[in-house]
């Protein structure tokens, strides 16, 4: 059932465009092709090799990494505003 303007799948459309927002968002996150630190840019703490060799690139111990990624939380929401009802009306 169609409802004003919207296509029969618009639902389906809005949540797939709403994973691949956040898949982009985490592929520019990665550092490609760079080796990865020994030591924490944070704290000065060794990475483990597992680590380093898990992920590419990797910067920060597990410690650090969390708290960055708490404070990226707060900044990064994975609303769609393609999707959202206000941008259309503009």
């Amino acid at each position: 059932m169609a409802s004003g303007w919207a296509s029969d799948d618009a639902v389906n459309q809005q949540i797939e465009s709403t994973i691949a927002d956040a898949i982009d968002h985490v592929r520019n996150q990665m550092a490609q092709g760079v080796e990865s630190a020994e030591f924490c840019e944070e704290c000065g703490e060794t990475i483990p090799e597992a680590r380093r060799q898990a992920i590419q690139g990797v910067r920060f111990c597990v410690s650090c990494q969390t708290e960055r990624d708490k404070e990226m939380q707060k900044t990064f929401t994975l609303y769609n505003r393609r999707g959202s009802k206000d941008s259309q009306l503009r």
